[in-house]
């Protein structure tokens, strides 16, 4: 049986290949999943959806492939203390770009947040440019977290 899948993640065959992988239907899957999704996934939410494209797919298989696709940098990993691994494309069409999060530690809420002002831009670059020259180490990406409560739930007295 031939799946097709619409918005076919086709923009990153060549780095799978050159990553000496194939573009599996079930890789195709999850990167379409990634893709069109607005949220931080959990594996078991991937999974859920990629299940509805392709019924033959397991939880292990999904596992697998994003811990595949994260090595490769194609996928981000996150964990914002949930105790539940979240993932969002890095790159291609889908990808949010470089950004930072919001965590709500009441209610969960994530708020993606890129638009950055000159002096916070200043500051990252700064801090950057110091830790490699201090530990002699060269920085290719950052991940940053905030915590705290989101309006809503102050609003709500939480």
């Amino acid at each position: 049986m031939h799946y097709r899948f619409p918005n076919e993640p086709g923009w990153c065959h060549g780095k799978i290949k050159n990553a000496g992988y194939r573009l599996t239907i079930p890789r195709r899957a999850i990167l379409q999943v990634l893709n069109n999704s607005r949220s931080h996934m959990s594996a078991e939410e991937i999974y859920l959806e990629v299940h509805k494209m392709y019924p033959a797919i397991g939880l292990t298989t999904v596992y697998r492939t994003l811990e595949m696709l994260v090595r490769m940098g194609l996928v981000s990993k996150f964990d914002f203390g949930d105790k539940r691994a979240r993932y969002e494309l890095a790159e291609g069409p889908g990808s949010k770009g470089h950004h930072h999060h919001l965590v709500c530690t009441k209610c969960g809420r994530i708020i993606d947040y890129k638009d950055f002002i000159d002096e916070e831009q200043e500051l990252i670059n700064k801090t950057e440019k110091g830790l490699s020259k201090k530990f002699n180490f060269e920085i290719h990406n950052h991940i940053i977290h905030f915590y705290g409560v989101c309006e809503s739930c102050r609003e709500k007295g939480l």
